[in-house]
């Protein structure tokens, strides 16, 4: 009992240097962030460790409340309005346990076991129009209970603060230049700042943003290659989502999507006939299987196909003016959506990039491939669609961002998709609760 007693007074006299509350008044009621359960997992983890300290029990992990205290003073840059009043509650809740008493100091822990609670969850909210099409890269969204844990299990908890606050390179330069800029952010960066909090901090991944029309290759959150790309246009957007390369395909075959069908093939296929196909490289299948058999084009019914009654599936061989290029690099999603190389580099020399049917047309394929596989990629002989695995799996995130830091403050991207235009008030009521 003694040696608690010199812990909870030597933690009361840090908190002078700590607190902007001088005067040992009670603490002001927190805010109401918090579900019911989460409360209940505040309880539990305290009533598990014996409600011993978490943020006061030593020097080291007292380091770590001003940088707490920091990140809460700021959070309404992030989107958490009550962050201010959180860290207000937090500090009246130490200079009231300023004289060593025990239930003081167990309640200051908790204002800031309950602010570290609020501001996480923030920061782990889902990020909204997403597709994860591998489970295993979304994030998780941890509970009260599973965030306090966390801390506790950190060698360091002001390391801990630290990296969790900082998110990811990407979301820290956003929310850095915010503050700089003082004010009110202007709600781009603010979605920016949401969307690019699903981008990864640590490992190797690519990154696809659409309004700039770039793919990054990141390792450890920082950028170290990039290219410009072709992204869908406003009919055929290229959606937000998240999933693995795992291949290379070299000699692809062009699997011609249903609308070109329709009004590409069919059109001119009632215009010229067979010749169209044989000329462009086209054939015509059962079906995109492997194994699909060859269908004669003359027993297909192409005004309906141009008429939109009917389907058709038509593939182009591989070749040097395949839409495919030399190489593609597939990627499960809902929407079929690929990494392709294209013969046609006219529209990397333009500024207005979004004009793809929804896959991404890449500047320089076979260098994104050396990149991702450690060596230059070649097929190894005319054979079409030879697959290549790569070493390991690589992350390729597909995000949105209109806002990017620059020297001068911001610099503000097309929003091809009108996506910001319902900014305001999604923005406003994310966390300001």
């Amino acid at each position: 009992m003694k040696g608690l007693t010199k812990i909870l007074l030597g933690s009361a006299a840090a908190l002078a240097g700590l607190s902007s509350v001088a005067t040992a008044q009670m603490p002001m009621s927190a805010p109401a962030l918090l579900s019911p359960a989460d409360t209940a997992g505040i309880d539990a983890f305290y009533q598990i460790n014996q409600n011993r300290p978490l943020w006061l029990g030593s020097d080291a992990s007292r380091a770590a409340i001003p940088d707490l205290l920091a990140a809460l003073k700021r959070a309404p840059v992030e989107g958490l309005a009550a962050g201010p009043a959180l860290a207000a509650n937090a500090e009246a809740a130490m200079a009231a346990a300023g004289s060593g008493d025990p239930a003081a100091v167990r309640q200051a822990d908790r204002a800031l076991s309950t602010a570290w609670v609020a501001y996480a969850q923030l920061l782990q909210r889902p990020v909204e129009g997403i597709e994860y099409a591998d489970p295993l890269l979304r994030p998780r969204v941890l509970t009260a209970a599973q965030l306090l844990g966390q801390a506790a299990a950190a060698p360091s908890l002001r390391d801990h603060v630290a990296r969790v606050s900082a998110v990811n390179p990407f979301y820290s330069a956003l929310r850095d230049a915010a503050l700089r800029a003082g004010g009110t952010p202007d709600p781009r960066v603010m979605g920016s700042m949401d969307r690019a909090r699903m981008l990864p901090a640590a490992g190797k991944a690519v990154i696809v943003d659409v309004p700039s029309a770039r793919l990054m290759m990141v390792q450890d959150g920082n950028v170290v290659d990039s290219m410009k790309v072709v992204v869908g246009k406003l009919e055929t957007p290229t959606p937000m989502m998240v999933s693995r390369l795992w291949y290379a395909t070299l000699n692809p075959y062009w699997h011609v999507p249903d609308n070109l069908a329709s009004s590409l093939i069919a059109k001119n296929m009632l215009k010229m006939g067979p010749p169209y196909l044989k000329l462009h490289g086209y054939e015509v299948l059962t079906g995109f299987d492997p194994d699909a058999p060859a269908v004669d084009p003359t027993s297909i019914d192409w005004q309906a196909v141009f008429d939109g009654k009917a389907k058709v599936h038509v593939r182009e061989k591989p070749s040097l003016q395949n839409s495919m290029g030399k190489m593609k690099f597939p990627f499960n999603n809902s929407w079929g959506i690929y990494l392709h190389d294209t013969p046609n580099k006219v529209p990397f020399t333009q500024a207005k990039r979004d004009i793809s049917n929804g896959c991404i047309r890449l500047e320089d394929a076979r260098r994104l491939g050396k990149w991702l596989s450690g060596r230059d990629l070649s097929a190894s002989g005319p054979e079409p669609e030879q697959h290549v695995q790569l070493p390991q799996g690589v992350p390729i995130y597909v995000t949105y961002l209109t806002a990017q830091p620059d020297p001068k403050g911001f610099a503000y991207m097309p929003d091809p998709y009108g996506k910001d235009v319902a900014l305001p008030a999604r923005v406003a009521s994310a966390g300001q609760n």
